[in-house]
Formats: structure tokens, sequence, C-alpha cells
């Protein structure tokens, strides 16, 4: 995620030191390839009229980055105008990968995706991870082996992997994750330790972390549905209920990483205790546990069959999580005016019963006038955007930010 830089209108302060040439070459490699990837196929000559570089430069750029085995060439490209056909360069699909990994109370997921953006490995577990941290995290790296292993036969190399897990989560550190049971757990160390002592070649293996639900929101933004907007808030339905807001295609983070927490935004002042210590938290009412239980259901599976077949007390119990949710997010919605709200976790596979009380309680209350019931401002999420594809999104954006940093 990009910093930020203070401007200071003091004349006499010195200013940063230019580029040098290895610098400006750096950067220039970056620019190139991200806007191969961008295009998915394009030519030399169509990226140094996007970059404002000359042809030459960018051969150049080109050449070092196939040898790198960032780019591929495949075959010619014919314009129609006079003159030489070009070649198609495309992003590799074998050698430097991205390797995520999701954490979540009752599973782990893993995911390889490689520098087309193409998931190429899943392996997802069920386990119940309201364990002892250490443990769970070495549960997770023993999954994550499995398809470092897969991903050797396939010629792909993992340049970095980040965790996706369900908590407040700042400097690789869980700070509290209710659900969890985690306090002030080190999870990329631990993690990180766990998956060198399976795999001793994963040892420089860069490993970075973040909220899940930020995860999520990551995936939607990178590999969701074309047209996504670029500024929504994004809500993910598990046993909790976790928040991403994403403003101009870039994360809210606030001030110490935690913003987004919208499953504990209090709906009900007189509600139910929640895990985290507080009363009438969203999640009491829209979480996966919350949901089953007020439909005496087995799984979401059960509790959208008998939804479907009209039972009274399974649409008793989406038509209250639709209002709380619709509660809560109108007073984000007027605090944060988003394009869209973006629903995923299991939501997608409820929205039939759940859209209806949540557009109502929108148009009720979001003040601007903009989100009527039939406004379409309330989304599925697309169907390959978890948080663990999110991870390794993470992870690919700073491959293409800085290739020569992830050279094997």
């Amino acid at each position: 995620m990009k910093g930020t830089t203070r401007l200071s209108l003091t004349m006499n302060q010195p200013t940063e030191p230019k580029a040098d040439k290895s610098g400006v070459r750096r950067h220039n490699l970056s620019l190139v390839l991200r806007t191969v990837h961008d295009a998915g196929e394009t030519t030399r000559a169509a990226v140094a009229a996007r970059v404002g570089l000359t042809r030459p430069a960018v051969s150049s750029l080109v050449e070092q980055l196939l040898d790198l085995g960032f780019l591929v060439e495949s075959g010619k490209t014919f314009s129609g105008q006079a003159g030489r056909p070009g070649t198609v360069l495309k992003p590799a699909g074998t050698g430097p990968a991205a390797l995520g990994v999701e954490i979540n109370v009752a599973y782990v997921s893993v995911c390889l995706v490689d520098l087309t953006g193409t998931d190429r490995i899943r392996r997802t577990v069920r386990l119940d991870n309201r364990a002892a941290a250490p443990d769970v995290l070495a549960r997770a790296a023993a999954v994550a082996a499995e398809a470092l292993a897969e991903a050797e036969a396939l010629g792909l190399g993992p340049s970095g992997a980040a965790l996706a897990l369900p908590g407040l989560v700042s400097d690789g550190t869980v700070r509290q994750a209710p659900n969890l049971g985690w306090h002030d757990t080190p999870a990329e160390r631990l993690f990180g330790d766990a998956l060198a002592a399976l795999r001793p070649a994963a040892r420089r293996l860069a490993v970075a972390s973040d909220n899940e639900a930020n995860m999520a929101a990551l995936a939607e933004l990178r590999f969701g549905t074309p047209g996504t907007p670029r500024t929504f808030l994004h809500l993910t339905g598990e046993t909790g209920v976790g928040g991403a807001v994403v403003v101009h295609g870039e994360l809210l983070r606030g001030a110490h990483g935690f913003a987004g927490e919208i499953g504990h935004l209090v709906v009900d002042a007189e509600g139910p205790r929640c895990r985290c210590g507080s009363r009438g938290c969203l999640e009491q009412y829209a979480g996966q546990a919350a949901l089953l239980r007020a439909a005496d259901a087995a799984d979401v599976d059960d509790l959208a069959a008998r939804a479907g077949r009209g039972e009274p007390r399974a649409l008793a119990a989406l038509a209250e999580a639709g209002r709380m949710l619709g509660r809560a997010l109108s007073g984000a919605v007027n605090l944060l005016d988003p394009e869209a709200v973006v629903l995923g976790g299991i939501y997608p596979r409820l929205m039939p019963w759940l859209a209806p009380a949540v557009t109502g309680e929108l148009a009720e209350r979001v003040v601007s006038g903009l989100w009527p019931a039939d406004a379409g401002r309330l989304r599925a999420a697309s169907p390959a955007t978890d948080a663990a594809r999110g991870a390794a999104a993470l992870v690919l954006h700073d491959i293409l930010a800085d290739p020569l940093s992830h050279t094997r």
C-alpha cells in the first residue's frame, strides 16, 4: 500500500535526492510490467505509446523482463497499418507467483496466483481454528507447504505470502480476534517459522498480513466483475461480520489500520452480549453463527433450503438480519457516500431473502436519496473474490510495483 508524503513549505529544507539511473530503470521496469499486466497482452509499440517512453527504451526493459521470467512472447499481431508486425507480450504463467492464505474460524484456504492473475492452485481444509494460535498457524503452514510443493511441479515460485486474518491486524500481529480467541498474536512470524520448518526453501519468503475483510475487498477490486466501482463498502459474512472501505481504488485503513469493523457497530444497545465485550453488535444478528441459531439451521445451505421452502423461522431470521444489516449500512453510507455496497462471504447465497430488507432500510435511512430500493447499489460479491485470493493480490501488487525485488 502507498504511504503518505508530507509537503513542506519551508524554503531552506533540503529536497529529496533525485533517483539515480538504476532507480529510474527500476521504476520503468515496474511501469512496463504493470502496463502489460493490465492489458493482458500487448506489443512493445503499444507499451511505448502508453507509458511515454521511446521504443528502444521499452524494448530494452522488455528484454530484461523476459530474461527474468516476468513476461513471455506469444506470436505476432497485425495492426492493419504499414510496418512490421509486433510481437505479442503477455505476463508469464510460470515463474513468480503470489501465495494467499486465509485463516477463518472454520477453515484454512490457500491459493497461488500467477502473474496473469489466474488462480492456479487452491486448497481449502475444514478446521476448527478456535485454538491456540501457534497450533492454528502451524496447520495453515502445512496446507501452504502442500500447495508450494504442487506449485514447484508447475514451474511456479512464490515471491511472497500474505495472511488474511479475522480480527484487528497491525504490524504483523493480530491485536484482537474475538472469534478465534487470539490476543497480541505475532501471526506473520509464527506462520513464517512454521512454513520454513516444513519447506526450508521458503525461509526467505516475505510474509505480510491484513484483516480478512480488507483482503476480500482487494480481491473484489482486482479480480471482480468488470465495472466494479472504485469506491465501495465491502461486507464479508462469516462466523462474524467483517467490513472494508475502498475509496478511489485504495483501502481506507484509518489511523491505526483498524477501519471497517462494521461487525461490531452496535445496532441494539440492549441486544445480546458479543464476544468483543459489547452488546447488540451487528454480527450478533447477521453473522453466520447468529443466523443459523435463529433459523435452527445446520449450515448455510440448509438455511437457504429452508428459506426456499418458505419456512417461517428461516424467513424471519433472514428478514431480521437484513434489517440490522440495512440499519448498520445506512449509517456507513451516510458517513462515507460510497458508490455501492458489496456483500461477500455467505451473503451472496442468501441475497434473495436478505436484499429486500437491506434495500428497504437503505431507502428509508440514507439522506442523499440516492439509494432507493431499485437503485442497484447493493451487490453480491463476485464468485472468485474471497480473502485468500485478496491476500494473493496484495503480494501480486508488490511484485508488479518492484519486480527486481522478486527475482529468484
